[in-house]
């Protein structure tokens, strides 16, 4: 039986752990040849290899425009093509109140989250209009749409990564290029690496689900909005999140 991304060429950012990491393993195990993107080298490419797919990886800081423009331009020197891209790269940032926060500080994380989905996505769909179709995800957030206390970096940025979404859907879905973002709530990643048990439990119980998210349960969502299984979905803002914003 073919594979659901038998013969297509997906890019990754932020593939190096986590949502992005596990997105990677997704698109390899279904057939997706799979351009590994993160600040530094990590051990995706291998772990994919090993499992019998094909992957490359391309070192990116998508906050500098050049080097997303280097990634696509790698991209297809490496494949050709560029079917799929999931911008995922993200950093958590400085966590302050507003007016304690660092210049620096908000704006390193709106370089990152914001300003590196923008960089991509002008290059993705670039290369995508000249072949005439692609599909492209985003990780927005839950805090795409409300706020979070000493959060107001991430939550500017994830709003902007929103409406960055739904406007360029609303230019290129007509030129056969779709575009969405998934919104998670709070998954078990690296970025709360610095959260204790007991907090990680207090941030657990936000959810009406009772548990923080795993990687694996927001690359099968980013798998699904991918495929062709999702062909009428653009524009759409996805979130999965155990309930928290019903809360």
């Amino acid at each position: 039986m073919k594979r659901l991304f038998q013969d297509k060429v997906a890019l990754v950012t932020g593939a190096g752990s986590g949502i992005g990491q596990a997105a990677a393993f997704s698109y390899a195990a279904n057939g997706a040849k799979v351009i590994v993107s993160d600040i530094k080298d990590n051990d995706t490419v291998a772990k994919i290899v090993a499992e019998g797919g094909e992957a490359y990886f391309v070192k990116t800081d998508v906050s500098i425009a050049l080097e997303c423009e280097r990634l696509i331009e790698e991209t297809l020197h490496k494949y050709g093509k560029i079917d799929i891209a999931f911008n995922n790269a993200g950093i958590l940032g400085e966590t302050n109140t507003l007016a304690d926060m660092s210049n620096n500080g908000f704006e390193k994380v709106i370089s990152v989250n914001l300003n590196g989905v923008f960089y991509c996505m002008k290059y993705e769909i670039a290369a995508m209009l000249k072949q005439g179709s692609g599909v492209i995800v985003n990780t927005a957030s839950i805090l795409g749409v409300v706020g979070f206390a000493s959060f107001s970096g991430y939550v500017a940025a994830k709003h902007g990564v929103v409406g960055l979404t739904q406007n360029a859907a609303f230019e290129y879905s007509s030129k056969g290029i779709r575009i969405n973002c998934v919104a998670p709530g709070f998954i078990n990643t690296p970025l709360l690496s610095t959260m204790n048990a007991k907090s990680k439990e207090e941030l657990s119980l936000k959810h009406p689900i009772g548990r923080l998210g795993e990687p694996k349960e927001v690359a099968a969502l980013v798998i699904w909005l991918s495929s062709d299984e999702a062909s009428y979905a653009t524009g759409g803002y996805y979130p999965i999140d155990g309930g928290y914003l019903t809360s």
